[in-house]
């Protein structure tokens, strides 16, 4: 056994920390994990925690979880067409800077066009209500934000309001990474936010259908090291389960009125992720009785020109790749030199739960 050095940990607990890794080099097994959480992701490079597994054989790659990552040039570009039009656009701040193929939302309301950063869906309604001005939400996020959505549309916005949805879910992109077999995978370690809302069920048919280990995490290091142990220690036994380490916050049967609420509103569709074919089943539409908030049913005309266009990745992006966990933000020839946070070329720069921003970010 390799000795583990010490000096690499920066954050309390690290005996303990010592202690989860001997006891996963013990176990004596070769393992490759994806986690789906830009959060996880802000944690293994930040507490330095890469170079300890890989010295306990354990590599680990980051697959779709980033919700402003996975949007597409498309939904980027619904939004900037409305707000030419005149709609006033309402978005989360990690989508202000997201370059598209005609700009910014930061570009949009340089030339005067009323974009506004927003903290939640109610500021949107707020804004809505304030002066009568049609007001778009750009609808970012997994099943962790997408409760929000759902809350405000049945709360009875005015008439003003709507939303540009773009909400996807967790489970279906886990099964189209399984089945598109890029990267052979021992274990997947669940968002923990994700998962207080679906719980672990969503989860159960992954495991039974392709024998993957799964484990739910929580975000702090001793968390996600006693995830991947708790992985290692499936594939040493010849398990392929769903456990949960975030026990603390997760039940097993998540939250049962959002998810609730979830249902009423929305019912699934097939939807396209950046960087990923459509996926089936993987995103949220309006029901019939919320349709009239529906952005795209109401501007059809002013979206129509859209429709038929195509737009591709910037050139030389590779955050496809990084969002498919085949190929490392260090291995783009763009990163650190033309892409940059202050003058990105992909979302995964920009996104605080981005790859490229985070490695960037600890000044790796």
């Amino acid at each position: 056994m390799g000795r583990i050095d010490a000096g690499k940990f920066r954050f309390r607990d690290r005996d303990t920390a010592l202690r989860i890794v001997q006891k996963l080099k013990a176990l004596d097994v070769e393992l490759r994990v994806m986690h789906v959480c830009g959060t996880h992701q802000d944690t293994l490079v930040r507490y330095g925690l890469e170079p300890m597994l890989g010295d306990a054989g354990v590599e680990v790659r980051q697959g779709p979880g980033c919700p402003v990552c996975v949007t597409t040039s498309r939904e980027l570009e619904e939004c900037l067409a409305l707000g030419r039009a005149g709609k006033r656009i309402t978005a989360f701040g990690d989508m202000m800077r997201v370059p598209g193929p005609s700009g910014s939302f930061f570009d949009l309301q340089a030339r005067g066009a009323d974009v506004r950063m927003v903290y939640s869906v109610e500021d949107a309604v707020k804004l809505a209500r304030a002066d009568g001005k049609e007001t778009v939400f750009m609808g970012v996020g997994f099943e962790t934000t997408t409760p929000g959505t759902a809350l405000a549309l049945k709360a009875e916005p005015p008439d003003n309001f709507s939303v540009l949805g773009c909400h996807r879910t967790v489970p279906p992109a886990l099964k189209a990474l399984l089945e598109m077999g890029e990267v052979r995978l021992d274990g997947l370690i669940e968002p923990g936010h994700v998962s207080t809302i679906i719980g672990l069920e969503p989860y159960r048919s992954l495991s039974e259908q392709y024998h993957v280990p799964q484990v739910v995490a929580g975000f702090e290091p001793l968390d996600l090291l006693m995830a991947i142990y708790m992985l290692g220690r499936q594939k040493k036994e010849g398990r392929a389960e769903v456990e949960n380490e975030y026990f603390r916050v997760v039940r097993s049967e998540g939250n049962v009125r959002a998810v609730e609420l979830l249902q009423r509103t929305f019912e699934p569709c097939d939807v396209e992720w950046r960087g990923f074919p459509v996926i089936p089943g993987s995103g949220l539409r309006f029901r019939p009785e919320f349709q009239r908030f529906d952005a795209r049913r109401k501007y059809a005309e002013e979206l129509a020109p859209l429709r038929d266009r195509r737009f591709p990745e910037p050139r030389g992006c590779l955050c496809g790749e990084v969002l498919r966990g085949i190929r490392d933000p260090q291995k783009c020839p763009l990163f650190g030199q033309k892409c940059r946070p202050e003058s990105p070329i992909g979302p995964c720069m920009v996104s605080s739960e981005g790859s490229c921003n985070i490695l960037y970010r600890y000044g790796k």
